[in-house]
């Protein structure tokens, strides 16, 4: 291993985070003892200096839009910011670069995030590092539980992926053909009328716990590829025009059941492909206690292990995106001003790795 140079070397980054209701502020440091190493793959010593969150939450049975999503975020985020800035005990000339999401998610909420970032790293005269979503919760992932190089499971409420890397890239082997996951478990909790706090797919793990009958539910796999959104119109028939024979607990035990159990089918096929025993579950929907029985089952099978994170790393955070972003950083990465724009279709694959070998 040579690094450029072999003083201690450290990174502190500032992550914001917006693409959906989910408003998050992160500070990480990255330390680097021997100095930053240029042909071995990047493994610093991650502190966490600071992670806060706020949530817009919609009353029960709405959605959220846009508009209203950037609205809360532009209210709220020179609060949490400060927030940060105080849990992290620095100031902002201590702060190396400003990392922010550039994608993908929704419009409107990306914007205003994005123009904090533009206006902070102006200000303050510091770079900014444009960081893919999905990316930044592989990354935060694969530091908080040591997963060395798993099959990554990534679901939420707009991306449903099944991920391996190779040669400096995060490849999709298989995803949603329609909806996310996420989506469908939003879109039925409305229809059921379920509170939005703390999240909607939260409150249907909650149902499902007490449900005991299971419902057949239309299953699609094709290949490696999901559909769900058969699955949704199906379910929301039963729950409007038989409600007298199938319990709202039932519904949801039924839908998680099924959509889960489909989700262990792709991943165990990539895990296969690979010859890999690790499987990482990331994002908002790992959060869900059943979802990880299921998959722990099935890499027990396999002689394997899952790798899952807690609410404060699965559901969306600033601090994801500062790690994803000091690892970019590290390597030269920057995002010029006129450059950063923001963009809510940006996939997985398309982000070059280079902090990996």
């Amino acid at each position: 291993m040579t690094a450029a140079n072999s003083e201690p070397k450290t990174i502190i980054a500032l992550g914001l985070e917006g693409s959906a209701n989910k408003l998050g502020v992160g500070i990480v440091k990255h330390v680097y003892p021997a100095g930053i190493p240029t042909d071995t793959e990047l493994q610093p010593e991650m502190i966490e200096l600071a992670n806060v969150r706020d949530t817009y939450n919609p009353p029960a049975g709405e959605g959220f839009l846009p508009r209203d999503v950037a609205a809360h975020h532009r209210a709220t985020i020179i609060e949490l910011l400060n927030q940060a800035l105080a849990d992290a005990k620095i100031t902002h000339q201590e702060l190396d670069c400003i990392c922010y999401t550039k994608g993908p998610g929704m419009g409107a909420p990306l914007q205003a995030v994005a123009l904090v970032a533009r206006t902070l790293s102006q200000l303050w005269d510091l770079p900014l590092v444009g960081v893919n979503h999905c990316v930044g919760h592989i990354e935060m992932g694969r530091a908080i539980t040591g997963a060395d190089n798993p099959i990554v499971l990534y679901v939420s409420g707009g991306n449903t992926q099944v991920i391996a890397y190779s040669q400096q890239t995060y490849r999709i082997f298989g995803e949603t053909l329609d909806i996310a996951i996420g989506n469908c478990l939003d879109r039925f909790a409305r229809v059921l009328k379920l509170p939005n706090d703390p999240s909607p797919g939260y409150n249907i793990e909650q149902y499902a716990k007490r449900g005991s009958k299971y419902i057949e539910l239309p299953y699609t796999v094709k290949g490696m590829d999901v559909s769900f959104s058969g699955i949704l119109s199906f379910i929301e028939q039963l729950a409007k025009t038989k409600a007298d024979q199938y319990t709202p607990e039932d519904l949801c035990y039924s839908l998680q059941e099924t959509m889960f159990a489909m989700l262990v089918e792709i991943t165990e096929r990539a895990m296969a492909h690979i010859g890999s025993t690790e499987v990482l579950v990331v994002g908002g929907v790992g959060c869900n206690v059943r979802l990880q029985e299921m998959m722990g089952q099935m890499a027990i099978e396999r002689n394997g292990k899952v790798f899952a994170t807690d609410m404060r790393y699965c559901i969306d955070n600033g601090i994801m995106i500062a790690q994803a972003g000091a690892l970019a950083f590290a390597r030269g990465f920057t995002t010029p001003v006129h450059d950063s724009w923001i963009t809510q279709r940006f996939r997985t694959d398309q982000v070059h790795v280079e902090w990996r070998t």
